[in-house]
């Protein structure tokens, strides 16, 4: 990996000059990392990867190790050559914080995950064959949707915010009905051809903020990736809390939605009143709403997804 004295300073300053091969970088100290894996992390397709990688391997800024038909690389500090390794080091000092630090990092921790998760399914293959046979004869998705089950088959659940009907479509195999309401006609209309043939879903127009139920007329209400797009967020989970009742195990209430990022355009192109909530105010909002028991999880990310993290949050009426 140690590159010969002669490469001009010129030319090791060009390798430093995309923030891509900084952030491969980055990573790459990190982690000893294939092409694929990382084109998940930095979202690029693998052609620019390699491109890139190819760049700080003959610049002899990263190792590469063949596996198989995969290549890894890792950068090592004290294997770079010491004029590289002085540059590296002033440049890192100096890269600040940055939204693409932050989303690489957390995709990161996910592909090693993932990895760890592949490692545990490769031993539990030499143990016996019960997961490839499961997964032949019944797929992946049962285990998760299955589990829905555990929902009281008796309650009445408000989908707030439906858009096209994704939440609805869930939970409605498992519970007596979903009202699904949305304030966009549109919207409505296209989770009505996509529930077609659901028979327990009412479609109801309105907005978060004044929901069109009737105090207590669910057992619980779910706001899937909606809370963002309201201007008075406190204000719409007390409207929320009108509606649900105690009774029947119910008075629950589950929030999906982004953790707190700084992706300003999202306001501009998007239409997004809140980047996002931390946990602190997300659970400071529920309280203040009436809501007891309040619970914030970070989702864990998936190294397809491009936008940022999610969480899910609940809370029940207070006095239950």
């Amino acid at each position: 990996m140690k590159t010969s004295p002669s490469i001009p300073i010129g030319d090791r300053l060009a390798d430093l000059s995309e923030v891509i091969r900084l952030r491969l970088l980055r990573l790459l100290e990190a982690e000893e990392l294939a092409v694929g894996e990382i084109a998940k992390i930095v979202q690029l397709p693998q052609s620019t990867v390699s491109r890139h990688l190819k760049q700080l391997a003959d610049g002899g800024w990263v190792l590469r190790r063949a596996v198989g038909t995969a290549t890894y690389y890792r950068v090592i500090e004290q294997d770079l050559a010491p004029a590289l390794r002085a540059l590296w080091s002033t440049v890192r000092a100096h890269l600040g914080d940055s939204p693409d630090w932050s989303e690489d990092s957390r995709r990161l921790a996910s592909v090693i995950a993932e990895r760890r998760e592949d490692s545990l399914a490769f031993f539990g293959r030499l143990a016996g064959k019960w997961d490839d046979l499961r997964r032949s004869l019944f797929g992946h998705s049962f285990t998760a949707e299955s589990l829905l089950a555990l929902v009281p088959s008796n309650w009445v659940i408000a989908d707030l915010g439906c858009g096209t009907g994704n939440g609805s479509e869930c939970i409605a195999p498992y519970v007596k009905k979903v009202i699904a309401v949305d304030q966009s006609e549109q919207m409505l209309k296209a989770a009505r051809k996509r529930l077609a043939g659901a028979k327990n879903v009412e479609w109801r127009i309105g907005s978060i903020e004044e929901p069109p139920l009737d105090a207590g007329e669910v057992d619980a209400a779910m706001c899937l990736l909606v809370l963002h797009h309201v201007e008075a967020p406190l204000a719409a989970l007390a409207g929320i809390r009108r509606v649900l009742r105690r009774s029947n195990g119910g008075g629950t209430l589950v929030v999906v939605d982004m953790v707190e990022h700084d992706r300003a355009e999202y306001k501009h192109d998007l239409g997004h009143r809140h980047l996002g909530f931390s946990g602190e105010r997300m659970l400071d909002m529920l309280a203040q709403a009436g809501f007891a028991g309040a619970r914030f999880r970070e989702l864990p990310s998936d190294p397809e997804g491009r936008g940022p993290g999610l969480f899910v949050a609940t809370g029940r009426l207070k006095g239950d």
